[in-house]
């Protein structure tokens, strides 16, 4: 961490944990069998990319997940098993944040959707009492706000001229692969988050 200012994280997999395989079972158990290959489908024709860069509203995301759910099932029904894959906070890494940001610029950068953004801050404030992510990063960048989405280098470099950020200044984290790569191409320094670590395995001497 010689040199550098400016910390970037990635959400989803670094501070909160998730589990896609809940979302894929609580969508079985509506009754969608092929969810699979659904989310396949929906990757191919991009209505995941279109409602993480804000081009499609909710309402529109939910009209076409009716059509392939049963009937009868309803647009909370809807909503709970698209985030079943959030999961939780751990209050070690929250405090870790609190901890870091006492030394860095922190920065929150996330593909996320409206309907992920709304649960997520939800689950923080039932089980930590704090309403928003924001109270930990000089500023959130959520992909559907910004109309840009990892790994395209754009997102990246908003991040960075509109925080006067010098890339050879700054670390991101992240665990997905592509997302790395495509942040050294703008220059900035990276650390590629695989499980079973965690960001208080990088930062162990300042966690509690």
């Amino acid at each position: 961490m010689q040199g550098i200012k400016n910390i970037i994280f990635d959400l989803g997999g670094v501070i909160l944990n998730i589990d896609y395989q809940k979302t894929n079972d609580a969508f079985i158990a509506l009754g969608v069998t092929n969810f699979h290959e659904l989310y396949s489908q929906f990757k191919g024709s991009h209505l995941f990319d279109n409602l993480e860069t804000g081009h499609i509203s909710t309402a529109d995301f939910l009209q076409e997940m009716h059509k392939h759910v049963p009937a009868g099932v309803t647009d909370e029904q809807i909503i709970d098993a698209w985030c079943a894959m959030l999961l939780d906070f751990p209050l070690q890494r929250l405090q870790l944040l609190q901890q870091l940001r006492q030394q860095y610029n922190l920065y929150l950068l996330s593909n996320t959707n409206a309907i992920h953004l709304e649960r997520f801050n939800q689950i923080l404030m039932e089980s930590r009492g704090i309403p928003s992510l924001a109270e930990f990063f000089d500023k959130t960048y959520y992909s559907h706000l910004v109309g840009l989405r990892k790994p395209g280098t754009e997102i990246y470099e908003v991040v960075l001229q509109e925080n006067g950020l010098k890339a050879g200044e700054t670390v991101f984290i992240d665990d997905t692969l592509p997302n790395i790569e495509a942040a050294k191409k703008v220059g900035l320094h990276t650390i590629h988050l695989l499980p079973p670590k965690t960001i208080l395995d990088i930062f162990r001497p300042m966690a509690v």
